[in-house]
This record gives C-alpha cells, sequence and structure tokens, in this order.
C-alpha cells in the first residue's frame, strides 16, 4: 500500500526539490522563508521528514532529498506542472493566478486524474510562466542562451522566456507592469540605482534588480518593437 503523505509534507519536499533543481543549497532558514513558516515549525517539520526517509540533514546543515523523498516531491511538482496547463490551456485562466491555484490543487488530485492529464497535456511541455516540471538552474538557461533582464543590453529587442513563479506579488507586479510570457520588450535604460528601463506594448515600464534578475529573456530577431 503506498504512503500517504500529508500536504505540510509535500509541500517542504517540493520546496527542496525545487530549490535543488535551481541549483541553491537548502537551508533550514530558507525554507522558513519560502514557505512563510516560524524557524520552530520547520526545525519541527525536517525532524519529522527525516524520521520517516525523506530528507538527510549533515553536519553542513544542507536539507537533501533521499531517493524516496525525490519520487514523492517530484510526483508533487508533476502535480502542480499539470493543473497549471490545465487552468491554462482549457480553462484560459490568467497566467499570473495560476501558480497561487494550482498550490491548492495539487494536493488533490488522485492518480486516476493525474494519469488523465498526462493522457490530455502530456508531461514534456512547460507551464504558462515558461517553466518545465522542475525549474532549471541559471546554468542550464544560459546554455540555451536566456539571460535575465538584469543583464539584458541597452537599446536591445527581447522576448520574456520564463518567469520565477514562486512569489505571487511578484507575478502581479510583472503582469502591472506590461510583462507576461513572451511579451515583446526593449531595454531602454540601466539605472544607477540598478533599475531597469524598459519599452512593451503596453508602454514603458521600470524594475528594480530583484524583480528584473527573475525575468528571463531571450535576444529577439527579425521585426523589432
Amino acid at each position: 500500500m503506498k504512503e500517504t503523505i500529508t500536504i505540510s509534507k509535500e509541500d517542504y519536499l517540493k520546496a527542496i526539490l525545487e530549490a535543488e533543481s535551481e541549483g541553491q543549497s537548502v537551508l533550514p532558514v530558507t525554507l522558513a522563508h519560502w514557505l512563510s513558516v516560524s524557524p520552530p515549525a520547520v526545525t519541527m517539520a525536517l525532524k519529522r521528514l527525516k524520521r520517516d526517509a525523506f530528507i538527510d540533514v549533515k553536519s553542513d546543515g544542507v536539507v537533501r532529498l533521499t531517493a524516496k523523498g525525490r519520487e514523492a516531491a517530484y510526483h508533487t511538482a508533476l502535480r502542480h506542472h499539470l493543473i497549471e496547463r490545465m487552468l491554462s490551456e482549457i480553462f484560459h485562466m490568467d497566467w499570473y493566478q495560476i501558480h497561487d491555484e494550482a498550490e491548492r490543487l495539487e494536493h488533490a488530485v488522485s492518480p486516476q486524474f493525474e494519469a488523465k492529464l498526462i493522457e490530455k497535456l502530456g508531461d514534456k511541455g512547460t507551464c504558462p510562466h515558461g517553466n518545465s516540471v522542475l525549474p532549471e538552474s541559471p546554468a542550464q538557461r544560459r546554455k540555451k542562451a536566456l539571460i535575465p533582464l538584469s543583464e539584458a543590453q541597452e537599446g536591445a529587442d527581447y522576448v520574456v522566456a520564463s518567469l520565477y513563479e514562486r512569489d505571487p506579488k511578484l507575478l502581479l507586479f510583472l503582469h502591472r507592469s506590461g510583462i507576461g510570457p513572451q511579451t515583446q520588450l526593449r531595454v531602454i535604460t540601466h539605472n544607477y540605482d540598478e533599475t531597469v528601463g524598459i519599452e512593451t506594448l503596453a508602454g514603458p515600464a521600470i524594475l528594480g534588480k530583484p524583480a528584473a534578475e527573475k525575468v528571463w529573456v531571450r535576444r529577439r530577431s527579425g521585426k523589432q518593437l
């Protein structure tokens, strides 16, 4: 009989897996920030996950998934990915609202419904934010000729390839700034205060470095803005 995993465990395991895939070392304080929980709550959760053989924490303090933990985390990440695509491709929900909705629904997907979603959508595509089931590391993105908007060249034209989706406030901010999946933009200026001035079809906008670092773009060829 397959082991039942609580929603809390699924949230922790998926967060660890996503961080690892992005090339980050996962520390308890990182999880407290990402999951908006207190450090003592993280400590207790990690003790339970270690007891149940989902994670390992060595003397360096880095939280690592075991093979068992990785398998469980991947299934949660896959369900999240499939729900995002379902909400976008079938129900045409706005891209900047999809992540939070999928966070709620991912825990309720049965194996039978998951199989139907894979049959309908496949499991290899990208979500509305331009990400695969697991986010890629910066090195992997750069191999695909992607760069953060914060590093884009002044006067050059780009198209948005992927967006950091873990922060719903960031997604709403980007939407209100005229930036979304596949948005075409021109970098107007890099300012002394590390903000980036851009122009999109929706008009001009200014992004601070924390936001611009989380928007990955590729150089645009062909007809310009």
